[in-house]
């Protein structure tokens, strides 16, 4: 299974060229930038996607990521409430801050709305050693996390993302990161659309102020270092015909707040204007019925492990034909899943699009007599 999903990752990874020989992509002012389309996995355009960044603030979405997985495994509750640690107060005083105290306890719930609407940096440490029990165990995690979830260029050194040669990671990485913050937790996902939240009788706002200017935009985080300049991942959810779609964009290093929320909105308009993401087929869903030898069944199901979801641009779907590429032939014993063929989407004679066909069911063995049998028919054929 996981050589079929790394196929399909081949698989968009060929869409992706395809679709940047077809529409040239937008002129964004950062050192690098991404734009994601989340509902098909499809990164639509991007620059200098795997240049190394310093992340900033840009951190915290692992901070709140681990922190989320803690909460889903039980390990701590968003009603619970910690003690506020010197470490955590004394954070750098000159960078943004939700103004926990020592002499307050305050809850997790608390800490989740002034991590990432406040982007405190005193509340990352906070929740890191309320999950850790110290914020050099909590980056462990946060690192086991990266490594699982694929992400090869990135690197963590402390959970709120302050300076060190230590913590990097990519604009392509980022906005895996932010997809699976989206998808594995959409109930805490929806703190990111909190445009502002009190605390200590403090009244601070989000610093995505594409909340203010989108009414599609519901996240992410915005990050901001000398070094890294001003960096921001949006999202935003719009109808894609019957249904809806999400596109996550990361812009990183540009020169202002103003410009990474202008390029950041530019970026996602351009990709909600100029492309369709459109189902071609659904899990489990057969395409094809061919002929199988030497099998308990005379005939197999075929199609595809996952739903098939592509973006394309605006018009091109229409013109996309199937070309179904078969092992042929096809002997038992298949299991499920096995790869059997491929699937080209074709556009004026070009494939734009290759998909992995597999077997949707498994066919054993027939009888000796049954193998016999097909042997020969083979050797006729």
């Amino acid at each position: 299974m996981k050589k079929i999903i790394a196929a399909l990752a081949t698989s968009v990874m060929l869409m992706t060229s395809a679709v940047a020989q077809t529409l040239p992509a937008p002129n964004i002012a950062a050192k690098s930038w991404l734009l994601l389309d989340a509902t098909s996995g499809q990164i639509i355009a991007s620059q200098d996607p795997n240049a190394r960044i310093e992340p900033a603030s840009l951190t915290k979405i692992m901070t709140a990521y681990v922190t989320f997985g803690a909460l889903r495994d039980k390990k701590i509750q968003l009603n619970q409430m910690v003690n506020v640690s010197t470490k955590a107060w004394k954070v750098d005083s000159s960078s943004s801050k939700m103004f926990i105290d020592p002499a307050t306890p305050v809850s997790i719930n608390d800490l989740l709305y002034g991590l990432m609407v406040q982007s405190g940096n005193d509340a990352a440490v906070a929740l890191a050693e309320a999950v850790a029990g110290d914020d050099s165990a909590f980056v462990v995690l946060m690192n086991k996390e990266a490594q699982r979830l694929g992400l090869t260029s990135t690197h963590f050194a402390n959970p709120h993302g302050l300076p060190s040669p230590e913590n990097y990671s990519t604009a392509q990485d980022l906005s895996q990161l932010a997809q699976h913050v989206i998808k594995d937790f959409p109930e805490f996902y929806k703190i990111d659309s909190v445009k502002t939240f009190t605390y200590n009788k403090i009244t601070q706002p989000n610093r995505n102020r594409l909340l203010w200017l989108d009414p599609t935009v519901d996240g992410m985080k915005t990050g901001h270092t000398e070094a890294a300049g001003f960096c921001m991942i949006a999202s935003a959810k719009r109808p894609n015909g019957s249904g809806e779609r999400r596109l996550i964009s990361v812009v990183l290093g540009t020169s202002s707040d103003q410009v990474r929320t202008q390029e950041s909105q530019k970026l996602l308009n351009w990709g909600f204007q100029n492309f369709d993401t459109v189902k071609l087929y659904s899990k489990g869903q057969p395409i094809a019925t061919p002929e199988i030898w030497k099998g308990s069944k005379s005939a197999v199901k075929i199609g595809f492990a996952q739903d098939v979801m592509v973006t394309v641009p605006k018009g091109v779907a229409a013109k996309m034909k199937p070309a179904l590429e078969r092992k042929d032939p096809l002997v038992a014993p298949l299991a499920e899943n096995s790869r059997v063929g491929t699937l080209k989407m074709v556009v004026d004679g070009k494939p734009m699009l290759e998909l992995p066909v597999v077997a949707l069911e498994t066919v054993e063995q027939a009888s000796i007599f049954g193998r016999a049998w097909d042997s020969i028919r083979l050797w006729l054929k």
